[in-house]
């Protein structure tokens, strides 16, 4: 009997999700309860990838300044909760617009370029932004960072949800992730998605019929740019911090090696890169000092064995088991 591709996807895609949906309850009969906190981490990177994804596989812009607008969203929910009184919602809520302000008003500058000029121009700002929270101690803490208490997520009397139980926590990362990457399916599926690729593909011939290239372009910035805020509004609620070194571009660099071993893309590329080399680090550091030795490694051969990362080798191998399936079925004699 021959299984479409289709279907092996979907069982793929119905596996993984049930392991994510059940892992508080599966992960502590195999590993340490520790791991579903790896787990919660391994999803917030991977959306703060995705925002790097969404620019450069979809749109061609290889962007290195997405830490700026992650951490915009952790100083947003720190300084809404610890300065201005806010509660959990208009926190998490204040720190996404920021991020997203902050993307629209670098991305009307930067989007105007390409190629390496676009990346250097979203370094630049993700710099500049990074030494202004350094020095301005007294809004962000300087190299200190800030801490805050967490506020609850609801509170009725007595009853309250709070982030602070590690369950509510994990759901919640959980759900805000996956409704993120199921908007960027629907505006990867929609006509805008289908222009955001012609653009990548040649944007001469997309200006030639009709498309406005920069409005596109900008339109795929602020949205890169709201993933990463939200990415950052749940870290800084997981972490219960924020700190000017989640701005550096080296963070930014992480999110773009994650994209490319995961496959660049794809929609879900940026999640396997991330949860590869999240747990690689988390497993070689127990070993020795210098893990990060060997994570370079296995990228490096990742990179150039599986250059379409870890979904794309997945598709190659997928691709060539029904292949066989079809010629063993088209052999004379193997029809009944």
């Amino acid at each position: 009997m021959k299984i479409s591709k289709t279907t092996i996807n979907l069982c793929v895609f119905l596996f993984f999700a049930l392991f994510l949906v059940l892992a508080p309850f599966v992960l502590p009969l195999f590993v340490s309860p520790f791991w579903l906190s790896v787990t919660s981490e391994i999803l917030i990177w991977s959306l703060f990838a995705a925002s790097v994804n969404l620019l450069f596989g979809y749109v061609g812009l290889l962007s290195f300044g997405q830490a700026l607008y992650f951490g915009v969203g952790m100083y947003g929910v720190a300084i809404g909760v610890a300065k201005l009184g806010l509660g959990f919602w208009p926190a998490f809520g204040f720190g996404i617009f920021l991020s997203v302000v902050m993307a629209l008003i670098a991305g009307v500058f930067a989007v105007r370029l390409t190629w390496h000029y676009f990346a250097i121009i979203t370094v630049v700002f993700s710099l500049i932004f990074y030494f202004l929270a350094l020095s301005w101690k007294t809004i962000t803490g300087g190299d200190d960072g800030m801490g805050f208490s967490m506020p609850p997520m609801l509170s009725v009397g007595d009853f309250e949800i709070s982030m602070t139980d590690s369950m509510v926590q994990y759901y919640f990362i959980l759900l805000i992730v996956a409704l993120c990457f199921y908007l960027q399916h629907r505006l990867l599926q929609s006509p805008l998605g289908k222009a955001l690729i012609a653009v990548r593909e040649n944007d001469t011939r997309a200006a030639l019929i009709g498309l406005n290239v920069y409005a596109l372009r900008l339109t795929a910035f602020v949205s890169a740019g709201f993933l990463a805020g939200v990415a950052g509004a749940l870290f800084a609620f997981f972490g219960r911090y924020a700190s000017a070194s989640y701005m550096f571009y080296h963070v930014s660099g992480e999110g773009v090696v994650w994209t490319l071993v995961g496959g660049l893309g794809t929609l879900f590329g940026p999640f396997f890169g991330a949860a590869l080399l999240i747990i690689l680090r988390e497993e070689l550091s127990v070993y020795w000092e210098h893990y990060l030795l060997l994570v370079g490694v296995i990228v490096i051969l990742i990179v150039i064995y599986a250059p379409r990362g870890i979904v794309g080798l997945y598709s190659d191998l997928l691709d060539r088991v029904c292949k066989n399936d079809d010629d063993q079925n088209n052999k004379p004699g193997s029809e009944v």
